[in-house]
This record gives C-alpha cells, structure tokens and sequence, in this order.
C-alpha cells in the first residue's frame, strides 16, 4: 500500500489544465486544416476531386473553399490543387454553432458561442449528456470515453454522460445516421425533455463522412433534430469537443 502512495506521489497531477493554460499537442498532430488559394479564378481540378473527401469545395465562383464538416484529417487531404494548397495546423478549436461556419475560405472559422443567459440559468453549473451511436466506427465514441478519464476529467466542469434520455439535458450524436437507427435516434432525442441540447460529433454525424452518398445512411444528421454544436473531426480530440462544449456554456 506505501508503495502505492509512493508512486501517486510521484507520479503528480495528471490532469491538464486545460483551459488556464495553452494546449500542447504532439508534432504529428492535425488540427484546423487551412487553405491558401491564389484567388485567380482557377476552377477545382480532378487533384481536389480525387481528395478522400469533401474538404476542398468550389464556392459561387468556382474557388476551392474548406468544408471542415467533410474533414477527414488524414494526410492525403494535405495537398495543392489548381488555385490552393491545404496543410493542417495544431489548432484543435474549431466547434461551431451552426453548419455554415464549417465552411471557410481560409480555414478560419466562427468558434460556437454562448448560449443565451435564459438557458445558461436553467443548465446552471451542470449538463447531462446521453450519447447514441447512429452507426459509427466507434472512433469518436473512443474519444467521447476518453473525456471522462483522469487526463481530460469533463466532470470537473460539471459535464456527464448519462444512461437514460429522461436524465438528460442533451443529446451527443455520433455516426453517420444509418437507416436502421434513424428511428431510434428521433426516440431517443424525443425522449428528453425541454429545453434540449443536440451535439453532432465527428465528420460522420454531420457530413457523412466516408460513408458520404451510400443508401444506407442519412449523410448525418436529419434535419428533424436540430443542432446547436458542430464538432468536426475524424474523430475529434476530446480537446476540441471539450472545448465547443465549454464555449457553449459561456465558460470560455
């Protein structure tokens, strides 16, 4: 048993201090993808095309913007195309509030913000979370695990996953929505009373993610469930969901 203190003792607080002090991530970290274009009026070539994904996408004028919902985060997607050259850079803040704000033309985004001070006051200084795999890899369930252990400790702000919908205040969704579970994703968000949060998780839940254009997905989300969090990623870092959450509640 002294043998356990003695290596506790040693060992120190493992807990990081997020958000009092800057985040450092390991090098081969890839956080808000970027983009440089040249604004030429250069249409997207069959190099962006032939990305793993949406990320790069033509605007109104046919100029390559970012679609941070379709991000994969693999190296692949670092790569130039006619007109623009995308990296990654070790930003992990990119939750927004609404779909839109996902799309840039830089990589910039609007970060989500607080919620207002009617509904700040009935969550008080606690959120119950019941999260729902709608047909996922269990990559970003892993990561949503992982907010709980000791390193990242999402109960000190006062934020738990719950067994129960009828306990929640909220509802976490991850997947790319298949058919079979749209049904079951609609109870459980019927399920939980008023006012409710909706958290869409991870390039899947809110663009489809790889599965993007198969018939037996949705492509995310449907539309009969509002959201008021986009986290992306594939998956996200528990930084990034940690941080959308915090913002939301006008911690941040």
């Amino acid at each position: 048993m002294l043998d356990l203190f003695r290596t506790r003792l040693m060992q120190g607080t493992p807990t990081s201090e997020f958000p009092d002090r800057d985040v450092s991530l390991p090098a081969r970290f890839r956080g808000r993808p970027t983009l440089s274009r040249d604004d030429t009026g250069a249409a997207i070539g069959a190099p962006a095309r032939d990305l793993p994904s949406g990320l790069v996408r033509a605007d109104s004028r046919a100029l390559p913007v970012l679609d941070l919902g379709a991000c994969l985060f693999s190296p692949e997607e670092a790569t130039a195309a006619p007109g623009c050259q995308v990296a990654f850079s070790q930003d992990y803040r990119m939750a927004t509030g609404t779909r839109n704000d996902l799309i840039t033309p830089t990589g910039q985004v609007e970060l989500a913000r607080a919620l207002n001070q009617q509904m700040r006051r009935v969550f008080g200084r606690s959120l119950r979370l019941r999260s729902v795999a709608a047909g996922s890899c269990s990559g970003c369930e892993a990561e949503l695990v992982a907010l709980n252990n000791v390193v990242f400790d999402m109960a000190r702000f006062g934020i738990q996953f719950v067994a129960s919908p009828r306990h929640a205040d909220g509802i976490v969704i991850t997947g790319a929505v298949s058919r079979n579970m749209r049904a079951a994703l609609e109870c459980t968000y019927a399920a939980i009373a008023d006012p409710r949060l909706v958290i869409a998780v991870g390039a899947c839940a809110i663009s489809g993610g790889p599965f993007t254009g198969s018939p037996e997905v949705l492509n995310g989300v449907p539309d009969s469930i509002p959201v008021d969090l986009w986290v992306p990623g594939c998956p996200p870092h528990p930084l990034t969901t940690l941080d959308g959450l915090l913002r939301l509640l006008g911690r941040l």
